[in-house]
């Protein structure tokens, strides 16, 4: 078995502090936008779009250099929007390839695919690094894709200042591929660029041609690392890194929001990053939590969970908004942080006379508007508990197991038997009841009189002598008539601890 050939892929994305916070405001991308870094007020620029590059404005300017410029967005860094951003984009690497290395710096964000043996799935390295501009342009972040057998090389092609968006550079021609590229697509220090530059060698090409012996006794084995890098022959160990799949969102808002509706649209981005990274792992979102961050320091979340999980952002939208709106926060928000659980979702194939399901988004809208009016503890599926009380059960979250979903077969039907059904009175109503020993003769019932022509029972029930709500009942199953000759049977209850008999049912 033969060793594939090396061959690398290098994700760049140039100035990303600024495209981490227009990714999540589509509304600024067309427009001249600065990121400020620092402390007030030592704040200077970090980054910035190529519109308010165009106007004259450049990394380092101090908050007065920039209030000189009209018609320019001011934004303040943010860690937490970059750190989401970063998990996205290699997640998204991680797609196209098992071992992801990060080598990212302070304004950019740069890693490295090894490819090979990628071609059976994605096809041609071309391909494959179109199918992944096309991916992480979806996340809303402008990069570029170099690739090359060397390690080395694929990141000076990535950072080298040219309009292409997919650079290839053949197996053997990485030094003609270098050659013209200027030695800022090196991590050069202050002293070895002040050098080169007195020495008046600008490109990669100058440098290789510099002998090596000479070059060593000058600079030392960083001149001859320098000299590889180059030449593109520059040996690289790579170290992969394990992106963990994590379904979250972050912004910061640039003002304070007390609407309801505004913070919505700022869910509705979010939501549809979620979302598209989940389809691309061919999931649904199962469960949304939102986090706000408050005025004052306050925290508050609410956590949506449908019964079935779904792509539909416009459910999770609408599940959001009910949620919020019985329980709307405190105070004027200052951050949103979207986090989803991922989940699949079970497809039913119907019979050809089946009846159609309800849609399940109906559904998951109509327990939200109900839990906003009875509370969220009032609202789920009745589960029986262990018990022989009346009424004994408790309730748990709604849900469905998209794989215990019935078939939509018709099965057999059992022999039809018949059997008495119970209307159960609730409340039970108080009856009147009088002996002839140990059995009831007659009750009075709803205002009437009652003889009883048979009686079933006592059967004797009780439970939970360890706590305060120990309980005991004696139940009769009745047939009882009327002097005007209709007939009533019915389920006669005798609360033993109160000594009260009320009717609990009736049997028709």
């Amino acid at each position: 078995m033969t060793k594939s050939a090396e061959i690398y892929a290098c994700l760049y994305a140039r100035e990303f502090p600024t495209q981490a916070l227009l990714r999540l405001r589509p509304e600024l991308r067309d427009k001249p936008c600065v990121v400020m870094d620092g402390k007030p007020p030592l704040q200077e620029v970090c980054s910035l779009t190529r519109k308010a590059r165009k106007l004259g404005m450049a990394h380092g300017m101090t908050q007065v250099e920039v209030d000189t410029f009209s018609g320019v967005t001011v934004l303040e860094r943010s860690a937490r929007e970059e750190a989401a951003a970063r998990e996205a984009l290699l997640e998204c690497a991680g797609c196209f390839s098992p071992r992801v290395e990060e080598v990212s710096y302070d304004r950019s964000f740069l890693c490295v695919l090894d490819i090979a043996g990628m071609k059976g799935l994605f096809g041609p390295p071309e391909a494959l690094a179109r199918s992944l501009l096309t991916r992480v342009g979806a996340l809303r972040i402008t990069a570029c894709v170099a690739v090359s057998s060397n390690f080395h090389a694929a990141i000076a092609v990535a950072k080298a200042p040219l309009p292409l968006s997919v650079r290839v550079v053949p197996t053997g021609e990485e030094s003609m591929a270098l050659a013209a590229l200027p030695l800022t697509v090196l991590d050069l220090g202050e002293q070895q660029a002040e050098t080169f530059l007195l020495w008046g060698i600008r490109t990669l090409g100058m440098l290789a041609a510099l002998p090596e012996r000479e070059l060593i006794s000058r600079l030392g084995q960083a001149g001859k690392r320098l000299r590889q890098l180059a030449r593109g022959e520059a040996p690289h160990l790579f170290q992969p890194v394990e992106p963990a799949f994590t379904l979250r969102e972050r912004m910061e808002l640039d003002s304070p929001v007390e609407v309801l509706d505004a913070l919505m649209f700022v869910a509705n981005l979010m939501l549809e990053q979620l979302i598209l990274r989940a389809t691309a792992r061919v999931l649904a979102l199962a469960s949304v939590s939102i986090a706000l961050a408050l005025e004052g320091g306050a925290i508050h979340t609410r956590t949506v969970r449908p019964a079935l999980p779904t792509n539909d952002r416009q459910i999770w939208i609408r599940l959001l908004h009910l949620a919020l709106e019985a329980h709307p926060p405190q105070a004027a928000v200052l951050g949103v942080t979207l986090d989803a659980e991922p989940g699949s979702t079970g497809q039913v194939q119907l019979g050809l006379f089946s009846p159609q399901l309800p849609e399940p988004s109906r559904l998951d809208i109509t327990l939200a508007r109900i839990r906003a009016i009875v509370g969220d503890e009032n609202v789920g599926r009745a589960v029986l508990t262990d018990t022989h009380q009346l009424d004994g059960f408790r309730l748990e979250t709604f849900s469905i197991d998209p794989f215990e979903i019935p078939s939509a077969q018709p099965a057999e039907a059992p022999p039809a038997t018949l059997r008495p059904a119970m209307r159960r009175l609730r409340p039970p109503e108080t009856v009147f009841v009088t002996f002839q020993g140990p059995r009831p003769r007659a009750f009075c019932f709803r205002q009437r009189r009652y003889s009883v022509e048979r009686a079933y029972g006592p059967w004797l029930t009780n439970s939970e002598w360890w706590s305060a709500t120990l309980w005991g009942c004696e139940q009769w199953d009745l047939v009882a008539r009327a002097p005007d000759g209709s007939a009533l049977c019915g389920c006669l209850m005798r609360d033993v601890l109160r000594d009260q008999w009320k009717m609990a049912g009736l049997y028709d």
